[in-house]
């Protein structure tokens, strides 16, 4: 598992290149916000998650699967992920953040995509 990123993977680079390129400016991994963000709009008080399917246990086809040597730590490993997650987002939207999350699998469809970010970055800071 020493391989596997946890900063600059590929769909994160997608949605980072979508965002800039209608104009949002953001930062990255702020370590001061809960849970670490991808994606961050300070002005916006937007934190955004790229989450792979996977690694977060989304309820797709890749996400729900589980692999068949050491299912028990697998299984764990995935649902210690998925509770951070939801203390991550918690904690974020009790400090007046607004917290989105995009899944890996949903960037096979980019006009979608596109459009959520559009709806996003046209949405005032929630003050």
């Amino acid at each position: 598992m020493r391989r596997v990123k946890g900063r600059d993977t590929v769909p994160e680079l997608v949605v980072r290149r979508l965002v800039w390129g209608l104009g949002g400016r953001y930062r990255l991994n702020r370590a001061d916000l809960p849970g670490k963000p991808d994606i961050v709009l300070s002005g916006r008080q937007l934190a955004i998650f790229v989450h792979g399917c996977f690694w977060h246990g989304h309820d797709c086809a890749r996400g729900a699967r589980v692999p068949k040597a050491n299912r028990d730590y697998w299984t764990g490993k995935i649902a210690r992920n998925r509770g951070r997650d939801v203390a991550a987002r918690t904690a974020l939207e009790a400090a007046g953040w607004r917290v989105e999350v995009v899944w890996e699998c949903e960037l096979k469809d980019a006009a979608t995509l596109e459009a959520r970010v559009r709806v996003w970055l046209a949405l005032p800071p929630v003050r």
